[in-house]
């Protein structure tokens, strides 16, 4: 690794081009600074130009300047990341299943607006990607419909997530037959979802494989779109619901009790969570109970300013 004083001492002759300004910018003595580059060109090769009143750089010189660069933002950076105690400054890091992200999304960006200094960072995954790029340090947070068994992880219960029979506008829904007449809207969860919520609204049915298909589609903001136009019925989290534009031409069917799934917030159990990241995750946790309703003893937070 090149010395970082010698580093100095080049990128503030790259930046004034004159070792006399360089010292004074650095408070050495031009000696000291002409060592320095000596230091670098002899492991380097030369770096300067020198000319009377005049200093280039030679390719080397130019590669090592960018080389400066790099290592000058890489530190700015870690500073950031081990800079804490502001909770409004630094990287957000969250994946979670496409369902609620469309939700929380809009909610980051929003606080993105707000805190300037805060940068956003959020991947929508299925839930074994979830938990491998926690596992892998890839995201901070992870949020996941299965609370995880693995001892390196640790879970909270950030919110629930109401599952929801989704029909076109206008038509209603009264028994199995009505199902069969629609047909099913299929996406890589709809089965398992079609399943939970139906086998209790249906008591006695014949299941959701029975039912024709008319269409399957796996980007979790498009599954509404044939619902809307009267293509058939689909089984999704009411988050992917209230996140589709077309609200007036889709109707959800209530029966009674909702059926629900839990959504965890997942971290490394090695160290504890940063206070940015928990701050925000109680920001959005907070903003979810605020809009979708939340029972007692889920996650409270702070006002959406996020504090201080």
């Amino acid at each position: 690794m090149l010395n970082p004083p010698w580093l100095r001492s080049f990128a503030a002759i790259a930046d004034l081009r004159s070792f006399t300004r360089a010292a004074e910018r650095l408070g050495l003595t031009q000696a000291a600074v002409s060592q320095h580059i000596r230091h670098l060109e002899a492991e380097l090769g030369p770096l300067l130009v020198r000319r009377p009143r005049q200093i280039d750089l030679t390719p080397a010189g130019e590669a090592l300047l960018q080389y400066c660069g790099e290592m000058s933002r890489a530190e700015r950076c870690l500073a950031i990341r081990l800079a804490d105690r502001d909770a409004n400054v630094g990287e957000v890091s969250l994946v979670s299943p496409g369902s609620v992200g469309l939700f929380l999304y809009p909610l980051l960006l929003d606080l993105q607006q707000a805190h300037r200094g805060l940068v956003v960072r959020h991947r929508f995954a299925p839930d074994a990607e979830v938990l491998e790029a926690v596992l892998d340090h890839r995201f901070e947070l992870g949020l996941t419909t299965r609370k995880p068994d693995d001892p390196r992880l640790s879970a909270e219960p950030f919110a629930q997530e109401p599952l929801e029979l989704v029909v076109p506008a206008g038509e209603e829904v009264r028994d199995w037959a009505d199902l069969e007449r629609l047909g099913f809207i299929d996406h890589p969860d709809g089965q398992a979802m079609a399943t939970r919520l139906l086998s209790q609204r249906f008591r006695r049915n014949a299941g959701i494989r029975s039912l024709p298909c008319h269409g399957f589609n796996n980007q979790i903001a498009l599954i509404l779109e044939p619902v809307a136009r009267g293509l058939g019925f689909t089984v999704l989290p009411r988050y992917a619901r209230c996140s589709f534009a077309r609200k007036d031409a889709i109707r959800v069917v209530e029966y009674g009790p909702p059926v629900m799934d839990t959504l965890w917030l997942i971290h490394r159990s090695e160290w504890a969570i940063s206070p940015r990241a928990r701050r925000v995750a109680d920001y959005l946790a907070q903003r979810v109970a605020a809009e979708m309703g939340a029972g007692p003893g889920w996650p409270q937070a702070e006002p959406a300013g996020m504090g201080r």
